[in-house]
């Protein structure tokens, strides 16, 4: 049996790139023992070289992450957080997306997430104690058009989360909820990419287009730096709070949309996705929350 790390040991997924790798980085500088996790281990050899530890998971594929979390048990006897970052962002308009690329989504944002939770709980459970990190978004609190089954994948993790916080807390365990708002990261590429494949032939172009235009254009987004520092927080105190929203814009859009009527918010969308399209196309883009 392996003896218990003198460090405390996390888990973290999507670590190959943006959000997640910048989270590896933080908890090294933390001092914590870190595993940073992805299906591209080769887009994770700056992490090694900084003192990371890394492997293969893909959430879409329980015998990997059933591998993962014994290969880290076994080398260090303990697991004391997991961060589920992984996720990816699908576009398009409810009508367009195929009912499989809905479901894909899910699998991902959601039931993969949920049973790598459960892979690590017992561990958690028995040494009574832990912090699950699930990275959600402000599209977790908000929605917007074309954006529907991210969303809807975003709001099912919030009310997991929440509901798992009060199964957990009896044995010491916490539940914590992370919601970026707009981040730098290869995550609006592969939106826009979803987005344009979807929408080729769309009747609701005149969605579609500007929100690729949108997604492409998101040159002035917060560095994930700040997601990495909120994580840290969480992690540094023994009573994290519920849920932390990072940069300002997603505070921004949560607030408004808890303040106001469901006909001013979408008036409020409406105008935002037109000012934000002409930015973007004269070359004068603003963070679009």
């Amino acid at each position: 049996m392996a003896e218990h790390s003198p460090k405390k040991v996390v888990l973290i997924t999507g670590a190959s790139a943006g959000i997640g790798k910048a989270i590896v980085t933080k908890m090294l500088q933390e001092g914590w023992t870190v595993y940073g996790a992805a299906r591209r281990l080769n887009q994770m050899e700056d992490l090694k070289q900084a003192g990371a530890k890394t492997l293969f998971i893909d959430v879409t594929d329980e015998a990997s992450m059933a591998k993962a979390v014994d290969a880290i048990l076994e080398a260090e006897g303990r697991l004391d957080a997991l961060v589920n970052n992984a996720g990816y962002g699908s576009y398009g308009a409810l009508e367009d997306v195929p009912v499989d690329e809905a479901r894909r989504q899910f699998e991902v944002n959601v039931f993969g997430l949920m049973r790598l939770t459960q892979l690590v709980l017992p561990t958690m459970r028995a040494a009574r104690s832990g912090t699950i990190i699930n990275i959600s978004s402000m599209g977790g609190r908000i929605w917007m058009p074309i954006g529907g089954w991210y969303h809807a994948t975003k709001h099912a993790l919030e009310v997991l989360s929440d509901a798992l916080r009060m199964e957990v807390e009896p044995f010491g365990v916490n539940v914590v909820v992370v919601q970026p708002g707009a981040i730098e990261s290869e995550w609006s590429g592969i939106s826009a990419d979803n987005l344009e494949a979807s929408s080729k032939n769309s009747v609701y172009r005149f969605f579609t287009e500007p929100m690729a235009r949108i997604l492409r254009g998101y040159t002035s987004a917060a560095k994930p730096s700040v997601i990495a520092d909120a994580v840290a927080t969480a992690l540094r105190v023994k009573k994290p709070r519920r849920r932390y929203r990072a940069p300002f814009d997603a505070k921004l859009y949560v607030r408004l949309h808890w303040l106001f009527p469901d006909s001013v918010w979408e008036m409020i969308l409406k105008s935002r996705i037109r000012s934000t399209d002409k930015q973007v196309k004269t070359g004068k883009q603003e963070v679009h929350g």
